[in-house]
């Protein structure tokens, strides 16, 4: 059997990392926040998306908010120019009001100089010594009664002039009273457009700092959306490059297993014949040749702990795909040993990206498989490659090489060289 194949690094990066002790304890306190999932560390990913997601639901918060701030200011905007129609028509109202009281002073100034003339000319004619003197100048009843008419006629137009000098003046009253009115209107329209100039005033600020407010955020989301994608991308990535090594690593293993089984059956064979041949020299029937030592009993846990996270198909809650999780994950603070599962012969042990530093145990054929366990994100190892182990031994000890979430074991099981769930064999 081949040793030390699967390696595909310089054998410097083989080499045993430095000792974690250093660090054990600060990551340890970090296990229990830690949930490996085919070792994949999504958790800096799940952080930039949950901040993308944040900075998208602010930006539209502030969307909204700019939006709502553009639509008060188009309603002051609007109530502004209505205010100023409103003070213009008050103030023409107004001074239509002050030129129909100018004009009403005119024309009682006029019914003023009309209503005087008509004074001074019944004070003319209408002296009581008219009567008198047509009578003592023996004035004939014709003559008297002209006299008496023209004194009728001067006191008509003195009243009319008086009547339309009252009436003037009345409207005038009028007049200043509507005066007075206007005047009040203006100085309301005048409050509420300046109230309106006010409110527009304050919501241009208001939308200025909306806009401001809204770009910076937009600057964020888009910061974290790129940010998220990259992640996004290198999560994809390391994935991609996880489902490479289990496929490299599974085609040479599937080879292995064959010639494993091949020199295993072609040993038993040898063995049956043997037995078959003692057998007849001893005249007995032969005995059945057992399998290979220790090829008959399962595999034990390599460390005695809790699981974190199992075998099986996995749902990536940001990826959104299906991807399995090749092998058992068994949580334990770095530094801790680890347990071979099987007597067997470690066949390679080298560094990868995604699986840390890895260690590879063939352990023959057990009850018709050929089954090799492999050890993963390993701290450090205790063990070389072409070495025997027996179950139970110290190969290694846990870390968090590799991508990683933190310190646990990634425990994989290849049944004839394909990847299985570790529980059936455990």
């Amino acid at each position: 059997m081949s040793a030390g194949v699967l390696a595909v690094v310089p054998s410097a990066q083989a080499a045993d990392p430095p000792d974690p002790a250093a660090k054990k304890k600060q990551l340890d306190s970090q296990i229990n926040s830690q949930k490996a999932d085919l070792n994949q560390s999504y958790d800096q990913l799940a952080k930039s998306v949950a901040a993308y997601n944040q900075a998208e639901t602010q930006y539209k918060a502030v969307q909204v908010k700019y939006a709502a701030a553009q639509g008060k200011l188009a309603a002051a905007k609007a109530a502004d120019v209505v205010a100023a129609g409103k003070l213009k028509q008050a103030e023409a109202a107004l001074q239509t009001a002050m030129n129909a009281v100018d004009a009403g002073e005119q024309v009682i100034l006029q019914q003023k100089q009309i209503a005087g003339r008509a004074v001074r000319s019944a004070y003319q004619q209408q002296n009581s010594l008219v009567g008198l003197s047509i009578v003592l100048r023996g004035a004939s009843p014709a003559d008297l009664a002209t006299g008496m008419q023209v004194q009728r006629n001067v006191f008509g137009i003195q009243g009319n002039a008086i009547t339309r000098l009252n009436d003037a003046q009345a409207q005038l009253a009028n007049q200043r009273v509507k005066v007075a009115e206007a005047e009040k209107i203006v100085a309301a329209q005048r409050a509420e457009a300046a109230r309106t100039v006010q409110e527009v005033t304050a919501l241009t600020q208001q939308v200025a700092a909306d806009k401001a407010e809204a770009a910076a955020v937009a600057a964020t989301r888009l910061t974290t959306q790129q940010a998220a994608e990259k992640d996004k991308n290198s999560e994809l990535a390391q994935y991609n490059a996880l489902v490479s090594e289990r496929n490299r690593v599974q085609q040479i293993l599937v080879a292995r297993a064959r010639a494993e089984k091949a020199a295993a059956a072609r040993r038993k064979a040898a063995a049956e014949a043997a037995e078959r041949a003692k057998a007849k020299k001893e005249h007995r029937p032969p005995r059945t040749v057992p399998n290979d030592p220790g090829s008959s009993s399962g595999l034990s846990y390599p460390i005695n702990t809790y699981i974190t996270s199992p075998y099986g198909m996995r749902f990536h809650p940001i990826l959104h795909y299906w991807k399995l999780h090749d092998g058992t994950d068994f949580g334990a603070g770095c530094g801790t040993p680890i347990h071979a599962a099987a007597s067997g012969v470690v066949t390679d042990r080298y560094y990868n990206g995604g699986y840390g530093n890895r260690l590879f145990i063939s352990h023959g054929v057990i009850r018709g498989d050929s089954i090799t366990t492999v050890y993963n994100h390993l701290s450090r190892y205790k063990v070389r490659v072409g070495q025997h182990v027996v179950k139970g031994q110290v190969i290694g000890y846990v870390g968090t090489t590799g991508y990683s979430t933190g310190c646990h074991l990634h425990f994989m099981v290849y049944q004839d060289g394909v990847v299985v769930n570790p529980m059936k064999w455990l």
